[in-house]
């Protein structure tokens, strides 16, 4: 009761494998029976005290990730940052169902990533998955898993990520985006606290918190009959609302400083600093990317710049033509070629929809395959996460 972390060798002189099997299942260390050598039972219990080391440094370094961790990403001392750390700070211990809401690059997965490292579930699995990314039968596969046979190309039993995050934390991106079928079946899930595979008839229960995100308004999509209505009052037992970067620009400047060290190490690059001209850049900057964009362009400017002081050429031309002209940093418009024009405005699309392809090629009005193609003859390739 003292220490509940210390191991324990059960030493007996009536040992059977039935009782060995039940005190290993209790939770003990080891097992031995009488008669004994002393060299082997003090083998085993400097077995036991390794563990019990190992144990407590594993405890000591995941301590030390959630302090890293923490609120660390979500950098900002606006007043709309502040509320959604506090926020967190609330709704962490609990384990109610939290709807985040935000544009594409506001970060809510690095708030659901927040809610998790804080909460009692920190040291379980953390899961995420972009609804939107994998058509309906995929993603009920990847949800709920499937048993050999389900369907064509079946050929075992796999685990859904409902499973995978079982005592931890699941995180739904988008879910907005999901079919009339997949919210019925995870409607289903959080009344029934249970899943059934697909396939398979067979409930299994399952005990995970589970976080949802969405950049569009589901209350709207209810009103359009796109998303149930049961669902969503399941899912916004609590919203966190995510400021988009332009209502936050005076945030720009520490997450500016904040992604410039890691880009600088990724690139191999000396550290370098902010022109004031760049600085003014990023502020006068509209910033449809948030802050995903800002951290790509971070990182593109570190790439590109020349000396140890970055400046407004160093950055996407997009970024330049916002300045007005005259101004350090603008450049003039010019007339483009039609591929050009398509390649920008492929790239402009995927960047403000955080690079959902499937989200893109709707917009575009063309297929995904149409804009896999595309994607490789403009040599366009998503951003390093």
């Amino acid at each position: 009761a003292l220490r509940p972390e210390m191991e324990v060798i059960l030493l007996t002189g009536h040992g059977t494998i039935e009782s060995a099997v039940e005190a290993m299942r209790l939770g003990a260390f080891d097992y031995v029976t009488k008669p004994f050598e002393p060299p082997e039972l003090l083998h085993r219990v400097q077995n036991a005290l390794e563990r019990h080391r190992l144990v407590g440094e594993v405890r000591l370094l995941r301590q030390q990730i959630r302090e890293q961790r923490g609120f660390g990403t979500l950098v900002g001392r606006s007043p709309q940052i502040q509320r959604v750390t506090e926020m967190i700070s609330r709704v962490a211990a609990t384990d109610t169902t939290i709807l985040i809401e935000g544009e594409s690059g506001t970060g809510k997965e690095l708030v659901a990533r927040a809610i998790h490292n804080e909460s009692p579930r920190a040291d379980r699995p953390f899961v995420a998955i972009n609804c939107a990314a994998l058509p309906e039968t995929l993603l009920e596969s990847e949800l709920f898993g499937h048993v050999k046979g389900a369907f064509t190309g079946a050929t075992a039993t796999k685990k859904g990520l409902f499973e995978e995050a079982d005592h931890g934390t699941l995180f739904l991106d988008e879910i907005g985006d999901t079919s009339t079928a997949i919210q019925i079946k995870l409607l289903r899930v959080l009344q029934e606290r249970e899943i059934r595979r697909v396939g398979s008839n067979a409930p299994i229960k399952i005990n995970v918190r589970v976080l949802t995100a969405t950049h569009r308004s589901l209350e709207e999509l209810v009103r359009e009959g796109r998303f149930r209505e049961d669902l969503f009052y399941r899912l916004n037992v609590i919203t966190i609302p995510l400021p988009p970067l332009r209502d936050r620009r005076g945030d720009i400047p520490l997450l500016a400083a904040h992604f410039l060290e890691p880009a600088a190490k990724r690139l191999g690059k000396p550290l370098p600093t902010l022109s004031q001209e760049a600085l003014n850049l990023l502020l006068e900057y509209s910033w449809p990317g948030n802050v995903r964009e800002l951290e790509n362009a971070i990182e593109r400017a570190v790439l590109l710049a020349q000396q140890d002081v970055i400046f407004p050429g160093d950055f996407p031309p997009n970024l330049r033509r916002t300045a007005p002209p005259g101004e350090p940093g603008a450049i003039p418009p010019r007339l483009m070629r039609l591929d050009e024009v398509e390649r920008a405005q492929i790239l402009r699309t995927l960047e403000e929809l955080g690079w959902n392809q499937a989200r893109a090629a709707e917009i575009l009005g063309i297929g995904r395959n149409t804009l896999w193609r595309k994607l490789k003859e403009y040599g366009i390739q998503p951003p390093d996460k």
